[in-house]
């Protein structure tokens, strides 16, 4: 019987390692003025990105700065699941009213996993709203692979990226947020009376580092994104699986120290990798802040001259990347009304706080959901005025209630919510 009993457990064993990917350490150092890559190990592997995903929430509350939907004194209200998150926290408490300004520099230092799901809460309506709008985002700038279930990068099996895209979210914060992207020096800040300090100890020591985002979780190893300007060379690395931070530390030290040198001197363009002699990258956005509404570093770092073992990553299988891109936000319109040619029958799937978040929301729904949506027309439909509005996220054209509740059932598979609804028009 204890043969047997081994011999299941050996079988088992095997049929998991087929399921998923198991990746050591990955690494990439990018020249991010010409996109070629200096260095590169598995970096195109699967790995979860612990407190990295903060720089996808970072992004997005920039980009809702840059377009007037925040402004730094925004006020977000703290809710009992945002503050419930477990640390890193900045310690918000329920009920509590926090400024956009506090949130981004709570993300940024602390690495506030409170801060984080308040945003996401602040942007999406939800954080698993906001989760797909970070995904969605993420395939616009490029970053095929990478899914987001959340806002903080506390641990979700499905929550994955690569060494590769983490550059490229990097090059996206410096090149469209110039001005902003200076927060990711910050050393510390004033809290509530309080001094919280960041803990990204190799860009307080290391020449010419200015950013960008550490990371660790027990599935994901001691991840680090770091930033440095020599000159006019302009140079990303990233490192993830560390068994430590301080051998991730090391690690990116002697990478940088190595290859630094061989970036070109030239060049204003900030680009992503070379994959296959594309160049990945967004459209060039520069942010048109005036530099006196960025709030400045409290403390700014002083760096000298350049100077229990984490579990191995399990990334989830392949089959957790969507098969297809997300349709381009610019197909999906805002309207008031239901199309003429609609059919009988629509979905809601969410209701947003803006038209830019319904048709993320929508344009990631339809590349997740394949055939049930194809002949589905997406739209938003606003309700209400002002700062009061909210943007149904719909799809429309169902021929039949049959065809309606198979896309239903198809979203909710998907961690959805859907609701049917004869059609008005």
């Amino acid at each position: 019987m204890k043969t047997l009993r081994c011999l299941l457990l050996a079988t088992f064993a095997l049929a998991l390692g087929t399921a998923t990917a198991v990746a050591g350490s990955a690494s990439l150092v990018l020249d991010a003025r010409t996109g070629k890559v200096l260095s590169s190990e598995n970096a195109d592997v699967l790995n979860h990105p612990a407190s990295l995903t903060k720089m996808m929430t970072v992004y997005m509350a920039f980009e809702a700065l840059k377009s007037g939907k925040l402004s730094w004194d925004s006020k977000i209200k703290v809710s009992k699941a945002a503050a419930a998150k477990p640390p890193m926290r900045l310690g918000l408490k329920s009920g509590m009213t926090i400024t956009v300004r506090e949130a981004v520099l709570g993300m940024i230092v602390r690495s506030g996993n409170d801060a984080a799901a308040a945003m996401a809460e602040k942007l999406g309506g939800s954080e698993a709203n906001f989760a797909r709008m970070m995904t969605a985002k993420a395939r616009q700038l490029g970053m095929s692979k990478t899914i987001f279930i959340n806002a903080s990068g506390l641990p979700a099996s499905k929550q994955v990226t690569t060494a590769r895209e983490m550059s490229t979210l990097a090059v996206a914060l410096m090149r469209d947020f110039p001005r902003e992207y200076r927060l990711f020096a910050t050393e510390s800040f004033n809290f509530r009376g309080r001094k919280v300090r960041g803990h990204n100890n190799l860009m307080y020591r290391y020449d010419g580092m200015d950013g960008i985002k550490t990371g660790y979780t027990n599935a994901s190893g001691f991840n680090l994104v770091s930033a440095v300007k020599d000159g006019n060379r302009r140079v990303v690395g990233v490192v993830l699986g560390g068994k430590t931070a301080r051998s991730r530390d090391a690690k990116m030290a002697a990478l940088l120290d190595r290859h630094v040198g061989k970036a070109a001197k030239g060049g204003r363009q900030l680009v992503a990798s070379k994959r296959g002699g594309k160049t990945i990258e967004a459209p060039v956005e520069v942010a048109a802040v005036a530099t006196s509404e960025v709030p400045m570093p409290y403390t700014a770092p002083q760096r000298a001259k350049r100077d229990s073992v984490a579990a191995l990553i399990t990334a989830t299988s392949t089959s957790a990347i969507p098969a297809e891109r997300p349709t381009e936000l610019a197909e999906i319109e805002t309207t008031a009304a239901v199309p003429a040619a609609s059919g009988g029958w629509q979905i809601q799937i969410s209701a947003a706080p803006s038209a830019e978040a319904a048709r993320m929301l929508l344009a990631q729904a339809r590349s997740e959901a394949g055939a049930p949506l194809a002949g589905a027309t997406p739209y938003t439909e606003a309700v209400g005025k002002g700062a009061k509005a909210i943007y149904r996220a719909r799809f429309v054209g169902f021929s039949s209630r049959d065809a309606a509740a198979a896309a239903c059932d198809a979203l909710k598979e998907r961690s959805y919510d859907c609701m049917m609804l004869p059609s008005r028009g």
